[in-house]
């Protein structure tokens, strides 16, 4: 598990995906003035290089952010989209953009004064890069990092004291113990905190555990009686191509405007970030 570093996939279309999506999350939750607290169950080290590091030898951005950027230049884009670049240009002081924010920074960015975001990373190094970045935030003293497994953890958080709560699980499904570790967080933290959001990231893999994934997560809401949105993206259709050109969000509780947030983004995104004719969306929704 120790092998995978979110940097390598910094800026490409599955970043983009996920943090488009958790974008819109926040923005409707933080319409009710009560408090958010919010938890990134695998927060990496919170911001990257683009310019050198394995973001640099990936390249992944430049089929991601940069592609996108560069097509924003003569182009309009929907306003779901805008609002993500410009939390993305935050970052960075000039059009180029160098730097790319994780879901962290990008979280962090968006809390309010009476706002808790906590972040779960076990990688030895990453921890440590986290623990500094953060720091360097003027809110900090409103985050909370823990090095601990956050698939046992998450339950002790829920519900959160105003019972208003959104959780990012992303893992990096390296381990195929990822998914069986998934659902028991699922089933766990619905049974203690049946009204949050749960936002799921997942890669579209070759192997069996991947393509089951997202049916799982719909039984394991509807279980429980909770509405899903389910959005995929991909880019190409290449069989021999071992870069991911797949990935998937499952939410769980989502906002009513989701649907139309992604259903104005992913035209684009599928038109902007395809490759060849195998690009293409998914989006389904369901209320319970």
């Amino acid at each position: 598990m120790f092998s995978y570093r979110h940097a390598f996939h910094a800026g490409s279309h599955a970043d983009i995906l996920k943090h488009l999506t958790l974008i819109h999350l926040v923005d409707y939750l933080q319409e009710k003035p009560g408090a958010l607290t919010i938890v990134d169950t695998h927060a990496g080290a919170g911001i990257y290089s683009l310019k050198d590091g394995f973001a640099a030898v990936s390249k992944e951005a430049e089929g991601g952010i940069f592609r996108l950027l560069a097509y924003a230049k003569s182009n309009t884009l929907p306003e779901s989209i805008q609002k993500y670049l410009e939390c993305i240009q935050t970052e960075n002081s000039s059009d180029a953009i160098d730097t790319y924010p994780g879901s962290p920074f990008i979280l962090a960015r968006l809390l309010r004064p009476q706002d808790r975001l906590k972040l779960f990373e076990l990688h030895p190094k990453e921890i440590d890069i986290l623990r500094h970045n953060i720091g360097e935030l003027k809110q900090s003293k409103q985050i909370d990092i823990y090095a601990e497994d956050s698939f046992s953890r998450l339950k002790g958080l829920l519900p959160p004291p105003s019972r208003r709560g959104l959780v990012l699980i992303d893992p990096s499904y390296e381990d195929k113990q990822d998914y069986r570790h998934l659902e028991t967080a699922i089933e766990e933290a619905l049974q203690r905190f049946a009204t949050g959001c749960y936002a799921i990231w997942y890669p579209i893999l070759s192997r069996r555990e991947s393509a089951a994934l997202p049916d799982r997560m719909k039984k394991i809401a509807a279980t429980h009686q909770r509405s899903w949105l389910h959005a995929e993206l991909r880019v190409e259709n290449a069989p021999g191509e071992r870069r991911l050109q797949t990935s998937g969000m499952l939410i769980i509780n989502p906002p009513w405007t989701l649907e139309k947030h992604l259903a104005d983004a992913l035209p684009t995104l599928t038109r902007v970030l395809g490759i060849g004719n195998g690009a293409q969306f998914l989006l389904k929704a369901f209320e319970a």
